[in-house]
């Protein structure tokens, strides 16, 4: 009977390492992200242990919602791979894009604060992962480790200078402006007449939305730039064929 009982032992030992080790590598990636993350960056690996042991991994499909204006924040999040993209929708359903978050980036930290929810809706662009850091846990974090708090706070300050850029670039007075405004951004030499290739990182709806606009108004847009050889498009790329003559239709457009 014994050297019956053995190989069932051994069996469920094994089961037991794998599943020990199958939870050690998520809580390793778990880290990976969160020291990744500008919020914990710096960290000693036992405090991001402390962190990770108040996460938990949610996936999403692709346009799958991750939460609802006003629904009780059940903490924060960091994009472990993919695009979230954060919005608020008006009462006439109008979509505005606050921010798209991709790979490394936390968002909803203001959400810890406040009894009243999350402020915006939150939905998955394409397939991706993110880490909910539970409130509760964290909350009680802060209170052994104030340093944190600082942290959130400089987080926090950067997403409102974010919005702060974004509400100025919206009152810009036509979507060409705007456009040529948010290529120019992402030239890093806007004074060089050489081409410089802009990936877009997520749909033409979506940019269009980022720049308070509709699609369609977006391509003739692109293809007004285009026939004045300021641009080029093939699918995703952006090629801003010269930065500095997109930069002098930029000025003209705001009167400078």
């Amino acid at each position: 009977m014994r050297d019956l009982l053995l190989p069932r032992q051994r069996f469920k030992c094994a089961q037991t390492n794998m599943a020990n080790s199958i939870a050690e590598l998520k809580q390793a990636a778990i880290v990976r992200t969160l020291r990744g993350c500008q919020l914990f960056a710096g960290l000693e690996t036992a405090d991001l242990k402390s962190i990770a042991a108040i996460t938990r991994v949610k996936p999403l499909n692709k346009g799958g919602c991750l939460f609802r204006e006003g629904a009780p924040a059940q903490g924060f999040y960091i994009v472990q791979k993919g695009a979230i993209n954060v919005h608020r929708v008006n009462a006439a359903g109008k979509e505005q894009v606050i921010r798209v978050f991709r790979d490394g980036e936390s968002f909803a930290e203001a959400a810890l604060a406040t009894a009243s929810g999350y402020p915006a809706d939150a939905r998955a662009l394409e397939s991706s992962q993110v880490l909910l850091v539970e409130k509760t846990g964290f909350l009680s974090l802060l209170k052994q480790q104030p340093e944190l708090g600082l942290r959130m706070l400089g987080s926090m300050s950067q997403h409102l200078r974010s919005l702060i850029a974004q509400l100025e670039d919206l009152t810009l007075k036509d979507v060409e402006t705007r456009l040529a405004n948010w290529l120019i951004k992402r030239c890093p030499d806007p004074e060089s007449d050489r081409p410089v290739a802009v990936e877009l990182k997520t749909t033409k709806r979506m940019l269009a939305a980022e720049l308070g606009t509709v699609s369609e108004t977006l391509s003739r847009t692109l293809a007004k730039l285009r026939q004045q050889n300021l641009v080029a498009v093939t699918g995703r790329n952006l090629t801003v064929l010269s930065p500095l003559k997109l930069r002098q239709l930029l000025r003209r457009n705001l009167g400078e």
